[in-house]
């Protein structure tokens, strides 16, 4: 019968047998958000109420979360008041198992102060928030790509239509619960007569 005390230890605990110290712990994770607590959190605050529902600081990135109702009056102010003057991005992110399945993600930038602002907005999957294009006008651009992908209708929207995909496009690639194969499949059986070898 072996000796169970000869058995073949691995690497690490021969290490730690031999320099007598005990293994090597792992690293706690990294915490990314933290709640944000500056003066820009309490501005937005003390003007929109709970229309701010949350505000967090991830990685020194300020995150304010804010009701989809009062976008376009956040939008103003942050433009008018607070100087972010250009819209860098505006895209969306689908949970499709969440009650609020989506979120629209607003990056701003301030030239005045040299700040980045990022604004979430849950949506439900019927809400239609209101455009940016009268305080942005690059939102037209970035609306029509997310009404495209996501099929987030924008009210308001000067010329929502499709900006990627030809109109007659079926869904919107970017959910979830979207089949790609079989949506390209069938859309170019219908528009070019023959099979896509997909």
């Amino acid at each position: 019968m072996a000796d169970e005390s000869k058995a073949p230890q691995s690497p690490e605990s021969s290490q730690s047998s031999v320099s007598g110290s005990s293994p090597a712990k792992s690293a706690a994770p990294t915490v990314l958000q933290r709640p944000l607590d500056c003066q820009l959190f309490r501005r937005y605050r003390e003007r929109f109420g709970a229309a701010i529902l949350n505000a967090l600081e991830d990685r020194k990135q300020s995150i304010l979360i804010v009701d989809a109702a009062q976008l376009l009056e956040i939008a103003r102010y942050s433009r008018d008041e607070e100087k972010f003057d250009l819209l860098e991005d505006y895209t969306a992110l689908d949970w499709p198992h969440r009650e609020k399945r989506f979120d629209l993600v607003a990056q701003l930038y301030s030239f005045t102060s040299n700040t980045h602002l990022r604004l979430k907005i849950p949506l439900g999957a019927n809400e239609q928030p209101s455009t940016l294009f009268p305080i942005w006008p690059t939102a037209n651009w970035f609306e029509r790509e997310i009404f495209d992908l996501f099929g987030i209708a924008f009210r308001g929207h000067p010329n929502l239509k499709r900006i990627l995909l030809p109109d007659e496009w079926q869904g919107h690639p970017l959910c979830k619960d979207y089949d790609i194969l079989q949506q390209g499949t069938a859309w170019v059986r219908e528009n070019l007569g023959i099979e896509s070898g997909q």
